[in-house]
């Protein structure tokens, strides 16, 4: 005799347990998937260091052209605002009285899709007190006042100064 259909059949229970292991099997096997292709975030860190002059301290790489502010990748196991006091006594040679403050977060498309810098601001920072860390990473170190920065500033380094001593709502991409 046929069953209603408003009464399921006695060996639905059991196929639907099946097909739901299959589906979280099947589902587990797609996010391994995707964790093992899609590439990783980096994140990184700059830091608008302001001296009592009002003057920011840049860094001349060796191995990129330009003055760019001190800053780097945020290392495992490290906080950004760590990794911004870390690169600060590293590439400019200061260590910072205070903690400094997240001033943005930026997309930095020219490194990757998933490149993001968080931008950290130092107000009343004492001159470099020593040299760069490496000095086979920071050719040159110095405090210049924002209408006199070097030519070869990097225009995203000059556009960064100016969203800080500007009120105008900083750009998203770095």
């Amino acid at each position: 005799m046929p069953q209603e259909p408003d009464h399921p059949s006695s060996d639905l229970p059991a196929r639907r347990g099946a097909l739901t292991r299959l589906h979280l099997l099947a589902g587990q096997t797609a996010s391994l998937a995707m964790d093992l292709f899609r590439p990783r975030l980096s994140l990184g860190v700059r830091l608008l260091a302001i001296d009592e002059f009002g003057r920011v301290l840049l860094v001349r790489h060796s191995y990129v052209p330009g003055w760019h502010l001190p800053g780097g990748g945020v290392e495992p196991g490290e906080t950004a605002r760590a990794a911004a006091m870390r690169e600060a006594r590293e590439e400019g040679g200061i260590d910072l009285a205070d903690p400094p403050e997240l001033f943005h977060i930026y997309a930095n498309r020219a490194l990757g899709r998933h490149d993001h810098v968080l931008l950290f601001l130092a107000r009343g920072v004492a001159g470099p007190r020593r040299p760069p860390a490496s000095r086979l990473e920071i050719r040159e170190t110095g405090f210049f006042a924002p209408g006199a920065l070097p030519e070869e500033t990097t225009s995203a380094t000059r556009n960064r100064i100016a969203e800080v001593l500007s009120a105008d709502p900083p750009a998203d991409l770095w």
